[in-house]
């Protein structure tokens, strides 16, 4: 049996996955950089994540060569990262592998770097042998230990130079004093969406397509605001992906992109962070059409989640990988004949139709992704329904794809603010449960007896401190589910989260720091700025502030939101389509947000007619009073009214739900 390495006992999957490698690794941390001083090696850093197919395939071509090994462990120290658990650390090295790669990067990253962290070569994956105009793995290790031994000096410029690069795209964005408002964002951002929208595909560019929930959530907002093409863009990319095959149409859920252009062929790994950000739109966009079909996906999502994900204790796990059985896609495709014998040669034609699944297949070794080809009906009629639960059931029996164990507090928090939100929305019981106990497992297991929020859990065990985009999702997260509950306390930690963002992560810019005032010292101390497939956690932190702080009435809250607005400076101005999430919080800050105070006598009817409505810009104070001035004279145990208020002003009292509505509209319109 091989002998295990120091990755054996971490709480990272995707380094105890490397636990047997004769790689003599290490994870990150003190230890690997007083050894690479003492030895005075560089080191080879290795970041990736467990649901990462290329990062396997490196690591069963290189990683468990004993020659490879032999070589790695007698030129350099070699560090393992699991970029879920340390985003501080992939964002210096993606950075600086991008800056000498035109831009390129992704994972596996491969990273070379002085003793004390600073990076001075990199790429991504690199092939055991050369192949299509890629250098092998060991050429590249061989090379950057000749140069450490011949030409130190020429490294070490070059570490200084990549490492002043690495902190000047991480830096603040340059200011601007004329930030239009945010209206203005809105048109721009749309407009460059409809330049570059695939109007033949839906979603936006070519391939790899990555579905893009923040922007998806910008075009549904601006719709909501009358923009006439806005809605349009967005429900002809959620059909395309619900009908593409990057949608599980059997167990429900999203991978984590496509590999073509008409969303057919995906990387088949899951990721949480994708499940919850599209149950969210998917929701949204069921508010906002009434369309069924989109209640079907959200349902689905949200399914997978919690059967496939969820943790006896609450938690909910980060991934799922995308091979099986030592392939890719092997548990989700099929072949005509695996249908046939599943479901009878009949019913097996039936579906085949239904799913696109034939005879050539459209992946590897003839196999079909399931998908829905025109002229398939989204909705799944009754008797495909029928054959799609017997189709599920024969593939419970294939080897299941593995599921990353570790629990994040702000994917965690993501899930948890959509539950609570798709509850309220659909009057789904379990789903309120399913929040609250993910707001439970939180505050027991990833937050210490002083306060401070840690990053990651498993087996019992939480490992790192959190990050801005941690804290800043836990204030969404809280705040969601004291509008979703009526209970107070959660508001309560909601104003704790932010107490901890604004103490541990604030710049003198009104933008934020990756990494707490505690934290471990890089070479640069990162910033998270722009949206990607998630929003950056300035974007984030500045709409969970402007709706906490409108809820509790907090000026100070407010005021953070719309600096961390205007940190970003010159560039929204200039690219508004980069800051999707940003655009849809300068909203919430320059046209404030409507708060809803519901009484106590009435409250069930009326603050489920807020909840049911699509009401982006609305904040809802309802069941036990909760801190702030919302409450004042309207806490009386028989109040049976609902108040309107926006900026302090309030507009007649009323007590029923149409009404209600009514009332939200007016003030919602008064804004804009």
């Amino acid at each position: 049996m091989p002998t295990a390495n120091r990755l054996a006992n971490e709480t990272s999957l995707y380094l105890r996955q490397h636990a047997e490698n004769p790689v003599d690794w290490y994870p990150w941390g003190k230890e690997a950089l007083a050894r690479a001083r003492d030895l005075d090696r560089p080191l080879f850093v290795s970041i990736g994540y467990s649901a990462c197919h290329w990062c396997h395939v490196m690591a069963h071509e290189s990683f468990e060569d004993e020659g490879v090994a032999a070589y790695l462990n007698g030129h350099f120290v070699s560090v393992k990262v699991d970029r879920e658990e340390r985003p501080d650390v992939d964002a210096i090295y993606m950075e600086a592998v991008q800056a000498l790669n035109d831009g390129h990067g992704g994972w596996p990253l491969t990273v070379f770097a002085t003793a004390d962290g600073r990076p001075f070569f990199g790429g991504t994956y690199f092939p055991p042998e050369p192949r299509h105009g890629a250098q092998a793995f060991i050429e590249v290790a061989t090379a950057v230990a000749g140069a450490w031994t011949t030409r130190r000096a020429e490294l070490d410029a070059r570490a200084a130079e990549l490492t002043a690069a690495v902190a000047s795209r991480l830096d603040a964005p340059a200011t601007s004093r004329d930030r239009p408002a945010a209206a203005r964002l809105v048109d721009d951002a749309v407009g460059r969406v409809a330049q570059i929208a695939d109007r033949e595909h839906g979603g936006i560019g070519r391939a790899p397509k990555f579905p893009q929930a923040p922007i998806l959530e910008l075009l549904m907002r601006a719709g909501d605001l009358g923009h006439p093409e806005a809605l349009g863009l967005a429900t002809s990319a959620l059909d395309a992906m619900a009908a593409g095959g990057i949608y599980d149409h059997l167990g429900g859920g999203f991978a984590r992109y496509s590999t073509d252009r008409a969303w057919l062929v995906p990387h088949f790994e899951k990721m949480l962070y994708d499940q919850a950000q599209l149950a969210r739109a998917y929701c949204h966009a069921w508010q906002l059409t009434g369309r069924d079909d989109y209640r079907q996906v959200l349902d689905e999502t949200i399914a997978y989640v919690l059967r496939e994900l969820r943790e006896p204790g609450g938690g909910i796990r980060s991934a799922q990988d995308a091979d099986s059985d030592g392939e890719e896609g092997r548990f989700y495709t099929w072949t005509t004949g695996e249908l046939a014998d599943a479901l009878g040669e009949r019913d097996g034609e039936v579906a085949a139709r239904y799913y696109g699944v034939t005879d050539a297949g459209n992946f590897e070794r003839g196999r079909s992704v399931l998908h829905r080809p025109p002229g398939q009906p989204l909705a799944r009629p009754p008797d495909v329904e029928s054959l799609r639960a017997r189709l599920f059931a024969a593939r419970a029996e294939r080897t299941p794809p593995a599921v990353d164990d570790k629990v994040l507090a702000e994917w965690n928090a993501m899930a948890c603010a959509t539950l609570a939100e798709a509850a309220s929305a659909t009057g789904t019981a379990a789903w309120l449960d399913a929040a609250v106990e993910i707001g439970d497992f939180l505050i027991a297991s990833l937050r210490r007896p002083d306060g401070r929020w840690m990053r990651a859990w498993s087996a019992g065990r939480a490992t790192t401190l959190a990050f801005a985009s941690d804290y800043a999702w836990l204030v969404e997260c809280f705040t969601r589910l004291g509008e979703a509950t009526g209970d107070a306390r959660w508001t309560t930690e909601a104003l704790l989260a932010a107490d901890g963002l604004v103490a541990l992560f604030a710049a003198p810019d009104g933008g934020w720091y990756t990494t707490g005032a505690d934290a471990e010292q890089l070479v640069v101390r990162p910033r998270d700025t722009y949206d990607s497939v998630t929003p950056a956690a300035g974007s984030i932190a500045a709409s969970a502030l402007a709706r906490l702080g409108a809820l509790t009435g907090s000026a100070e809250l407010l005021e953070r939101a719309a600096a961390s607005v205007a940190s970003a400076g010159e560039a929204l101005v200039r690219s508004p389509l980069a800051f999707p999430h940003l655009v849809t919080a300068a909203l919430l800050c320059d046209d404030g947000l409507v708060e809803v105070v519901v009484g106590r006598g009435a409250h069930r009817r009326l603050a489920d007619a807020v909840h049911r409505a699509y009401l982006p810009d609305v904040v809802l104070a309802w069941g036990d009073p909760a801190p702030g001035p919302l409450w004042e004279g309207r806490d009386g145990a028989g109040e049976d009214r609902a108040f309107v208020c926006r900026s302090g002003a309030c507009l007649a009292p009323v007590r029923d739900p149409a009404a209600l509505l009514g009332a939200v509209a007016l003030a919602r319109d008064a804004a804009r």
